[in-house]
């Protein structure tokens, strides 16, 4: 089983290739954090997860007060967090501060943007994906702020750069669907990003990639999320994956730090929270399609995970979306 693919389809990507840049050095510029970005992509972004692929030339990148990271042609370059960062190429110069021309950047649209000194020239496009903030947390609470990932060294990684970058270089003359496509390139970078990181980890790692990878984990990992609301027992699921308990729950315990079953109860308060804030189904009905057996187990489990009750957790919720926009929530 594919445990990234059983992850991923409950968190829902939805991606998009937003700039196409073509800097000639010395230039920088300093990206804002994603949540200053959302507004950008409509009223509903969730989180943001921003990305570069470099096709041409030499640049670097750090996050804010880190560490500088030299970037080479293939490389693609993903902040899982949305951290603000900094970009550049060649002798130090007073970075743009795209904050303050996110409006600009988005109304452009994929037109070749050119800034720089005239130097040596950076080739690179931008994209992001944004994913419910509930359930991204589970995935990306393992990740690093910066993961940074050469996809030109097989056949699987060239092709996708190419359908890229001919998708962008070809958008002012693309046909109908071509927004689509590029979208559903850009989900598949970030995955493929995933699956190479897992690949080049080192035996020694811990956190969610590397109990990903780990055969019995991953297995174990792959099932909780295809059945949440199933009612799993440390029993069934170590048969399931083939192993005794004992060593289901210790691997369990040294990659991520919890028990199977702790896992599985945060991810169903997770799916939880996204069905109080996404349907109009009755908290019952979401109590049962989360796996709990009864409301009262539910409400009590919700309100010492997110200290609120998942009737306020609700109204609260909503009623920031609709401040947000401008509108009255709608009566219940």
């Amino acid at each position: 089983m594919d445990i990234l693919s059983e992850v991923l389809k409950g968190v829902t990507l939805k991606g998009a290739v937003f700039y196409n840049a073509e800097f000639s050095a010395p230039w920088s510029f300093r990206s804002p954090a994603s949540h200053l970005i959302a507004p950008h992509l409509g009223p509903d972004a969730g989180h943001v997860i921003i990305y570069h692929l470099v096709t041409e030339g030499g640049a670097w990148a750090q996050l804010e007060g880190g560490v500088r990271v030299d970037l080479v042609p293939g490389d693609i370059l993903i902040f899982p967090h949305g951290d603000p960062h900094l970009m550049g190429n060649g002798p130090f110069v007073e970075p743009v501060d795209n904050g303050r021309e996110l409006k600009r950047i988005f109304t452009q649209g994929l037109e070749i943007a050119r800034t720089g000194g005239g130097g040596e020239v950076t080739r690179f496009v931008c994209g992001y994906m944004t994913c419910d903030p509930q359930l991204s947390q589970v995935v990306l609470a393992g990740l690093p702020s910066l993961l940074r990932v050469n996809i030109r060294n097989d056949s699987s990684g060239l092709w996708l750069e190419n359908s890229i970058r001919f998708s962008v270089e070809n958008a002012s003359t693309a046909t109908a669907g071509a927004e689509a496509v590029l979208a559903k390139l850009s989900e598949a970078l970030f995955v493929e990003t995933l699956r190479r990181c897992i690949a080049t980890l080192p035996s020694s790692q811990t956190g969610w990639l590397a109990g990903a990878r780990d055969p019995e984990v991953g297995k174990a990992l792959a099932l909780l999320h295809r059945e949440p609301a199933r009612q799993w027992t440390i029993g069934d699921l170590a048969e399931s994956v083939g192993v005794s308990r004992a060593v289901l729950a210790e691997r369990f315990q040294r990659y991520l730090g919890v028990a199977p079953i702790g896992y599985l109860t945060r991810w169903r308060l997770q799916l939880g929270a996204r069905l109080l804030t996404t349907t109009h189904d009755g908290i019952s009905q979401i109590a049962a399609r989360v796996g709990y057996l009864s409301e009262a187990a539910f409400n009590r489990a919700f309100k010492r995970h997110f200290s609120l009750p998942p009737a306020r957790f609700r109204r609260e919720k909503r009623g920031n979306f609709e401040a947000a926009n401008g509108n009255a929530a709608p009566a219940r």
